[in-house]
């Protein structure tokens, strides 16, 4: 199925969901997901694949409800699980836009209730943005919800908060709390004067179209959650189960369809400014491989040279997935029904499948932008600490270090016209980004000049 986002403009992507890379990619991925649900048991998966305003290809496998053959398609509801983090970050930052709070403000200052014993004596006040980052240190949960369903409400988390004690001192390192979540929704809440669901519902639902999404629920068209694949082949049925006080941990319910306009507001921001939808993205603690780690709501891992944002949701009965890979502006989906279903597993293979075809067959193949009298500028500049070379390679002019230890490029220079270029480097400890400038006296190239003055001189 190709669904379009309504809000979007399409005319830029014209061509990608029928370009024939794409379609093979689908019928490939298609036949490996028809396989494991095959061998695997597994109930119902919706998938999607996005790119910019626009959700590319949609399907659903197997079913929704197995005993009454309902199949799965892509505007099945599933119960996200901690996806809902995305929410609760998102209005966090909502709030610190709108100016009625900070992220580095103290969460006592908006919840007096919130008396966390420190891990150590001398220990900072937790802030509101150790709670959404995943560095306030606190306990991983508040109660044995996970063993017996109950979830608490918002007296017993009040309790918890008043009585309890951190893990770690605040930013010490990365360690995954529900309970921080928990209370972070408790302070849109509380700043708002709006209960978290409406909240969510009127400033995110409503504006991104998520017309199917909803907060603890239990709503027509959702999927039956079912538990692991016990030895005999048997899956028990889970419940509705109601994540009440933890709702901005774990409480969200929405549908591929619905998850694609989310997934597409993270390339064109819609609901927040362009500086706070930047500051989400980047990463504010790392997990101790430097492989993966966390930013405002969003969790970040590097793969293969490639960063991606995204989060996983486990609740019972429901797995689920998403990645978004912001330079491509392409996100992947899936969702799940099965609690054995390793959503990760298979949103990996819907990125090296459809998403990377998607993202060759969007790509803006643009012709060189080259004057042949830019051969001039090629030569050996010095200064009194290095010498640069400017090498034309290809149509393009680069630079690199002559006396380096490898024979790499360390920059290439973008032309802005009029003789000026602004240096690309994929490292920041150059002038990366800066304008860079020739010198000619009496018809002959003399200087290159960098960012704000410095100078290297030619001298070949």
């Amino acid at each position: 199925m190709k669904a379009l986002l309504f809000f979007a403009s399409l005319t830029a992507f014209a061509g990608v969901a029928d370009h024939p890379d794409v379609l093979a990619a689908e019928r490939l991925f298609a036949a490996w997901v028809d396989g494991q649900m095959a061998y695997r048991g597994l109930p119902g998966i919706a998938v999607g694949v996005v790119h910019d305003q626009e959700l590319i290809w949609a399907k659903g496998f197997g079913f929704a409800d197995v005993a009454a053959k309902t199949p799965v398609t892509p505007a099945t509801k599933f119960r996200m699980a901690s996806h809902s983090k995305l929410f609760t970050a998102t209005a966090i930052m909502q709030l610190r836009d709108a100016g009625k709070l900070r992220l580095d403000d103290p969460v006592s200052k908006y919840l007096a209730w919130f008396k966390m014993k420190p891990a150590d004596g001398d220990d900072t006040e937790i802030t509101i943005e150790a709670l959404v980052t995943h560095g306030s240190g606190l306990p991983r949960e508040a109660g044995s919800h996970w063993s017996n369903f109950n979830f608490p409400d918002a007296a017993e988390v009040r309790r918890i908060a008043g009585e309890g004690r951190a893990v770690y001192p605040p930013d010490t390192r990365f360690k995954y709390s529900n309970l921080g979540f928990t209370i972070a929704a408790m302070v849109v809440e509380q700043v708002s004067a709006e209960p978290f669901a409406a909240y969510v519902q009127k400033h995110i639902y409503d504006p991104l179209g998520m017309t199917a999404s909803s907060i603890d629920r239990d709503v027509p068209g959702l999927a039956t959650g079912y538990g692991r694949r016990m030895p005999d082949g048997s899956r028990a049925k889970m419940p509705f189960i109601d994540a009440r006080a933890m709702a901005g941990a774990t409480g969200v319910t929405s549908t591929v369809e619905d998850m694609a306009k989310f997934v597409s507001s993270q390339f064109q921001p819609r609901i927040l400014s362009r500086g706070a939808q930047r500051q989400m993205h980047r990463v504010r603690l790392l997990e101790n491989n430097w492989q993966s780690g966390y930013a405002v709501g969003f969790s970040v891992r590097r793969s293969q040279d490639r960063v991606y944002v995204g989060h996983g949701g486990s609740y019972p009965g429901y797995k689920t997935q998403t990645y978004i890979q912001l330079d491509d502006k392409v996100g992947v989906i899936v969702l799940t029904n099965g609690d054995d279903a390793e959503p990760g597993a298979i949103a990996d293979q819907l990125l090296t499948t459809v998403g990377a075809a998607v993202g060759r067959a969007a790509a803006v193949k643009k012709a060189p932008v080259w004057d042949v009298s830019w051969s001039r500028f090629a030569g050996l500049y010095r200064s009194g600490n290095s010498d640069t070379r400017v090498i034309e390679m290809n149509k393009e002019l680069v630079t690199m270090t002559p006396n380096g230890a490898a024979a790499s490029v360390q920059g290439r220079l973008r032309p802005l016209g009029d003789g000026t270029f602004r240096l690309e480097s994929p490292t920041g400890g150059t002038a990366v980004g800066e304008i860079v400038r020739f010198v000619e006296e009496n018809g002959r190239v003399v200087r290159m000049v960098t960012g704000g003055g410095s100078y290297s001189q030619r001298v070949e």
